[in-house]
């Protein structure tokens, strides 16, 4: 029997060596667009038409098991070809035209069943649909950020936050058909969007872009499948007194002029609390003073340093004694 072929790839518009990502960004947009709900008239027809077709290519292209069956066409058939499976084909199946109608499709076209074998003598039920989606299916993995202050990530801590996530349709208990067609409460994806308040406990020693892997707080499962998983990448805050450079932190000091040339103990904040460095004779603006294992932890284990650097500043109020003293400095250095 020869049927039509169709090009998933083009019916999602994106390219055939696609992630499963990007595939699933192409679907959403496309079946929002394109779902019949929003469009009436001839358009409405239309937009049946092609919300079958992406499901359809959805349907293919999210699987990896038809996925790769599918791909073993090649590039070299295109949309519009008349396809028919080569005899003994391991893996594709033939029906003879009396097996079907297109009305028993069920939504997919004779490509789709002629490629994977999914159609059946007589008419189909929602049931059928229900045997054919029912199989448990893990839910998808969600990735979100958490934003937490130096303190935290040194020290850990808890955090909380809401997360809007993805959760089983009530209408069609994530099947995404109801009475013979799509459903009309979550568009044919089986899922609906979910908000919810979680408390994450942040480890001590985590740091920029570290993940943290939250178990069975991801999307929910279809048909009884478990949930995916939550995970958190780490994003450290701007500090009101630290600078964070990789796994370094940086502090400013501010000197006096005669701090600078005759040198001085001076208090220096860290994360833990106050530390007293000695600043060299002789120091000049811009330079940078190490402390070693002050900064922040590293992935091998270790800590970074902290980094302080020198900023040369007169008092805000100077005396006339000190004043006069600059003017004999001045007149010193014109000799």
């Amino acid at each position: 029997m020869a049927v039509q072929y169709q090009d998933y790839y083009q019916v999602l518009g994106v390219e055939r060596n696609a992630d499963a990502k990007q595939i699933k960004a192409a679907y959403r947009k496309l079946a929002r667009k394109w779902h019949p709900d929003l469009h009436t008239g001839k358009k409405k027809e239309e937009a049946e038409e092609k919300f079958k077709q992406i499901n359809e290519a959805y349907e293919v292209l999210s699987d990896a098991d038809k996925r790769a069956k599918y791909d073993r066409l090649g590039s070299n058939w295109r949309a519009g070809d008349q396809f028919t499976p080569p005899p003994g084909s391991e893996g594709f199946y033939t029906y003879s035209t009396a097996d079907f109608e297109p009305s028993d499709l069920g939504g997919f076209s004779s490509f789709f069943d002629v490629l994977f074998g999914e159609a059946r003598r007589g008419k189909q039920t929602q049931s059928d649909f229900g045997a054919y989606y029912g199989r448990p299916r893990r839910g998808e993995d969600i990735e979100s950020q958490v934003d937490i202050s130096l303190e935290e990530a040194l020290r850990g801590g808890t955090r909380t936050f809401t997360l809007t996530s993805s959760s089983t349709c009530p209408e069609c208990l994530g099947q995404g058909f109801k009475e013979q067609g799509f459903c009309p409460r979550c568009g044919g994806t089986g899922a609906i969007p979910e908000r919810k308040t979680l408390q994450v406990n942040i480890p001590a020693g985590v740091y920029q872009g570290s993940r943290i892997r939250l178990k069975g707080q991801g999307g929910d499962g279809l048909n009884g499948g478990p949930r995916g998983d939550l995970h958190l990448k780490v994003n450290i805050l701007p500090h009101p007194r630290f600078r964070l450079q990789e796994s370094d932190l940086e502090t400013d000091l501010v000197l006096t002029p005669e701090q600078a040339v005759l040198g001085d103990k001076l208090p220096v904040p860290t994360l833990e609390g106050n530390i007293v460095i000695t600043v060299p004779e002789g120091s000049h603006n811009g330079q940078r003073l190490r402390v070693k294992g002050k900064g922040m932890p590293r992935k091998d284990g270790q800590r970074g340093d902290l980094y302080v650097r020198l900023k040369i500043d007169l008092p805000k109020e100077l005396s006339q004694e000190e004043i006069e003293l600059y003017r004999q400095l001045r007149e010193m250095r014109k000799r």
